[in-house]
């Protein structure tokens, strides 16, 4: 498994990457295995504020339906249209292409208190 280490990541398995005042947000190589083949993203909270640890929209894989959790307060700028038709994407670039939400950050320190790469592998014991 891939875990970058100038990513940050919740115990939830969103990853985020940071970009000056706005951040990139992804689930994990790990998640993305654990889900499966993924069909379908759905995100319903463009141009809105969400806090910290709150549902941003939802996964959808073969057999299940799991929430998306935002890691930091943030305001949901845009979703990556590639996975919209692609949602393999997902699966098989997690870390790149297949980049679920842009973000602009409401306080980019609180992305401090979020895991390093080394705190999530032995969050997954991997």
């Amino acid at each position: 498994m891939n875990f970058p280490a100038e990513l940050k990541y919740t115990k939830d398995h969103e990853w985020i990457r940071v970009e000056g005042d706005e951040a990139v947000i992804g689930i994990t190589d790990f998640a993305q295995r654990e889900l499966g083949d993924i069909v379908f993203v759905d995100i319903n909270t463009v141009d809105e504020e969400v806090a910290a640890n709150e549902v941003f929209g939802t996964v959808e894989a073969v057999k299940t339906v799991s929430d998306l959790f935002i890691p930091v307060t943030a305001t949901v700028l845009a979703v990556n249209e590639a996975i919209d038709g692609s949602p393999e994407l997902v699966n098989s670039d997690p870390y790149g292409e297949g980049w679920i939400i842009r973000v602009k950050l409401s306080n980019p320190t609180d992305v401090d208190a979020l895991l390093s790469a080394d705190q999530y592998k032995a969050e997954i014991n991997a």
